[in-house]
């Protein structure tokens, strides 16, 4: 069973832990937990008693285990070579975790993650389909995201241009009971209809039905999987001694480095788990950003040399056995010998997934608890969604989106550079079409603020990050710099049956956020990506960090300079 490693975190971190321990011990928080006491986050019930089913859905999905085996069967018969899940934030973060660190099964299709509205991702993935021969799963909690719903008109449309009969056999509904999703499911004629337990929240379900009916379409044991969650869950029961129980050690870890200033939450994997940090971006940022404090979760950050990093930071190592992981091992023990915080979690191999989702949850509720903060919420998430909603209307009645201020690359460094100070992180948000070379300048840009500016970074995709880390940029810590990164949407996707397209929502969505940004007083510029969106980043990039030897020639005396000619 995975366990915190027994290399102890370094004085005064060992205290600040230890005391909070004590802290948990003393107010039984364990037990309350699992009673499902809501008095530990908030005088008033609401949207406590009715989110904290995820503590034993483990158990309760053993009895799906017969419809999920049946649905794989249903998409063998069909002879179904690739699934899309159309969903967002927990519907989509979860699986693609699965998707990610398992990969394509022997005999089972392809499972592709489709939660953007940029319309040349969306054009990316169904033009590596036959529609024919593809299973759509429709993914939403509420059963009314906008995103969900559009991207389920579009690939309807598709498939019944494809197959002319029966459509409906090629899409399986995943929602709670009686919501709008259910009802156009039944209307449609579904394949399937899976309804969730409704007592969870969207980033508590991965081991609900949400992240189980991916993973039986994957090809994954989903009875073993459940058996490490059921395992991790047994252990985080412990209540004596208190630091044994996993889920609790590093919530105390988070929730009492956070109130001392490392509330940068480092998620640092192996190379196979390299996703996993993005579910947990969204489960601290979601759970734990709100009310000016929060837990700021840093996924998929290159790893630099101990001096790169300020002292506001925690680093999380997840190392899976049998991993290419002995250069992480060199760095991560640099990390330690700089006498930075680490935390080492060892999984025996990737079903020890289970477990960690698990574990994470539970920590994430005791850090709740020790950051006096709600973590079964989202009270600013709705805001970019009216905010969106207001900016569509106003389109449909004028033909016209806000106009974003678009800022030059060089502007925006200019801009960011007179902002940059100790606790700073910089959260970059990227409304386009995800790509080898974009990913590679993004990650060289991240680099450069780490290495030259000591400051945290984090990186989402648009719309993704509205449903993940964007509850945190409007209630968390007003530490944050924003920059927005916006494609130019072309060519553009129509969205059937709305009189707005793709690119459109899109747009709309930055908009829609931008201006949440500015109402909390954020500091956020956006930057048109033009034709070469890799190139557009490397200026940005190279104005961050200029030239060393260029500086010292501008630097250097008449005198030194004529010499040099």
């Amino acid at each position: 069973m995975p366990t915190p490693s027994r290399k102890r975190l370094s004085s005064p971190f060992h205290e600040r832990v230890r005391l909070a321990l004590e802290e948990l011990d003393r107010n039984r928080v364990i037990e309350r937990l699992w009673g499902k006491d809501h008095r530990l986050w908030n005088d008033d019930p609401t949207e406590i008693t009715n989110r904290l089913g995820w503590l034993t859905v483990h158990e309760q999905m053993r009895d799906q285990l017969d419809s999920l085996r049946h649905c794989v069967a249903e998409a063998q018969a069909q002879n179904i070579r690739d699934v899309v899940l159309l969903g967002m934030g927990g519907s989509s973060l979860g699986p693609e975790v699965l998707r990610a660190s398992f990969g394509q099964a022997k005999g089972f299709p392809r499972l592709w993650v489709l939660d953007s509205t940029v319309p040349g991702w969306i054009r990316s993935v169904i033009n590596a389909l036959t529609p024919s021969k593809t299973l759509f799963l429709v993914a939403s909690k509420s059963g009314g995201t906008i995103e969900v719903l559009s991207l389920f008109a579009h690939c309807w449309e598709l498939v019944h241009k494809a197959t002319k009969h029966h459509p409906g056999a090629h899409f399986i509904a995943i929602t709670d009971p009686g919501t709008g999703l259910e009802q156009l499911a039944r209307e449609h004629g579904f394949g399937q209809i899976f309804t969730n337990p409704p007592d969870i929240g969207g980033r508590y379900s991965v081991l609900s039905l949400f992240g189980l009916v991916p993973a039986a379409l994957l090809g994954l044991d989903v009875a073993k999987l459940l058996d490490r969650a059921a395992d991790m869950a047994a252990q985080c029961k412990t209540q004596s001694p208190i630091e044994a129980n996993p889920g609790a050690y590093l919530g105390a870890v988070m929730g009492s480095l956070a109130k001392s200033g490392r509330d940068k939450v480092t998620v640092i994997t192996s190379p196979t788990l390299s996703t996993f940090g993005l579910w947990v971006e969204q489960l601290l940022a979601e759970s734990t950003g709100k009310e000016g404090t929060g837990l700021i979760p840093v996924a998929q950050e290159p790893i630099l040399r101990p001096s790169s990093y300020g002292d506001d930071r925690l680093f999380i190592y997840l190392r899976l056995q049998k991993d290419r992981n002995a250069t992480l091992d060199r760095q991560i023990q640099a990390l330690r010998n700089a006498r930075q915080p680490v935390v080492q979690l060892d999984l025996r191999d990737r079903y020890d997934l289970g477990a960690e989702f698990f574990r994470w949850e539970f920590a994430t509720a005791v850090g709740g608890h020790l950051l006096g903060i709600h973590p079964f919420d989202q009270p600013n998430v709705q805001e970019s969604k009216d905010n969106t909603t207001h900016v569509l209307n106003t389109f449909q009645s004028t033909k016209r989106l806000p106009a974003l201020v678009h800022h030059r690359p060089t502007q925006a460094a200019t801009d960011l550079l007179s902002h940059l100070k100790a606790g700073i992180y910089v959260a970059i948000l990227a409304y386009t079409t995800p790509s080898r070379l974009f990913e590679q300048a993004i990650a060289q840009l991240r680099k450069t603020l780490v290495a030259r500016h000591h400051i945290a970074t984090t990186f989402g995709y648009g719309p993704r990050y509205l449903h993940s880390t964007g509850q945190l940029h409007k209630g968390g810590p007003s530490t944050g710099l924003f920059l927005l990164l916006v494609d130019r949407m072309v060519p553009d996707l129509p969205i059937p049956g709305k009189p707005y397209s793709f690119g459109t929502l899109a747009r709309a969505q930055a908009a829609g956020d931008l201006q949440s940004l500015h109402t909390h007083h954020r500091h956020a510029l956006c930057v048109q990506l033009g034709r070469d969106p890799a190139q557009t980043i490397k200026t940005l990039t190279a104005a961050l960090a200029p030239d060393r030897s260029s500086t010292r020639r501008s630097a250097a005396s008449p005198r030194q300079r004529k010499v040099s000619r």
